[in-house]
């Protein structure tokens, strides 16, 4: 009890001026949290009306797709006079090739493409990131410059290739370049992210008697599935969506992709059937979509971490 009674004796006492600072103090703070929450909103606010503009796009397709013919291009609103499903259904069949078969050439291409950039890519970044031989940097710089080369400057030189070994209408074109780490990019990706990985695990995995190729296998490649995951992503985007290669080496429609069916809606004798093509328009964009959000995760991580983070 003296204990105490010293305690209390010994606290300081409140006088009004400390009592008038603690309620400025106070106000301040009130005042404070007042403008962060004003400030969040007006973020907010801000980034939904971003949204909205960035999404009106993929709204106003969705709804041209359930709109009749006549009113696709003469009416602004969105919200259709009536819905026309059948424009999903008339559409898959309305071209002389189901798109069952257009969806099925489009797969195959753009799994193989995507398999084909994440292996060969990573080869070549893993080399250029973790090996030693003559002349690496000399081959990286070359490799980097070839980023700056538009690709209508080699599309002529490729066909003519191409044509010389009987490619042409077929999707060895397509594929095949996938597999020789023709994607600089994808490269230039990986191997920026395998240089965050710790040398010291190759040289555990030395000591410990792994090879290069067990190394990679064993060590980099399961520590590099953000990279890997990123560069699917933008691998299965191009490919899913090219038009101009396919353009350029397909002739038989029943080896067409989606892009160039999508193309066979529009007649230049003005018989253009814009709410089928929409139609199948918002149907080619699924795969993109679930893919993307599948591993948006690895996506995220490949571009803002390192492999041990």
């Amino acid at each position: 009890m003296k204990t105490n009674a010293t305690d209390r004796s010994a606290a300081p006492e409140l006088t009004p001026e400390m009592i008038h600072t603690a309620k400025i103090a106070h106000e301040l703070r009130v005042a404070q949290q007042k403008r962060d929450r004003r400030a969040r909103l007006y973020k907010h606010v801000f980034l939904i009306g971003m949204s909205v503009v960035m999404l009106y796009p993929l709204i106003w397709l969705f709804a041209s797709s359930l709109k009749p013919e006549n009113e696709i291009f003469n009416s602004l609103s969105l919200w259709p006079s009536e819905f026309h499903w059948d424009n999903y259904t008339k559409g898959w069949n309305a071209l002389p090739k189901s798109f069952t078969v257009f969806y099925t050439n489009s797969t195959i291409v753009t799994v193989l493409s995507v398999i084909g950039n994440l292996l060969s890519c990573s080869f070549a970044a893993y080399a250029f990131a973790r090996l030693e031989f003559t002349g690496k940097n000399l081959f990286f710089a070359l490799m980097m410059m070839t980023l700056m080369i538009p690709y209508h400057v080699v599309l002529i030189p490729q066909y003519v290739l191409f044509l010389n070994l009987g490619w042409v209408d077929t999707y060895l074109p397509l594929i095949v370049p996938r597999f020789l780490a023709s994607d600089a990019f994808f490269i230039f990706l990986m191997v920026q992210f395998f240089r965050q990985l710790p040398r010291e695990l190759d040289e555990a995995a030395m000591i410990d008697g792994c090879s290069p190729y067990k190394i990679y296998w064993a060590i980099i490649l399961p520590l590099s599935l953000p990279a890997m995951g990123t560069a699917a992503i933008f691998s299965l985007i191009w490919v899913w969506e090219d038009f101009l290669a396919p353009l350029i080496y397909l002739n038989d429609i029943k080896s067409y992709t989606v892009p160039l069916a999508l193309r066979l809606f529009l007649d230049q004798e003005g018989q253009s059937a814009f709410g089928q093509m929409f139609a199948m328009s918002v149907l080619s964009l699924v795969p993109v979509i679930v893919f993307f959000v599948a591993f948006q995760k690895l996506i995220v991580r490949g571009i803002a971490t390192s492999g041990m983070k």
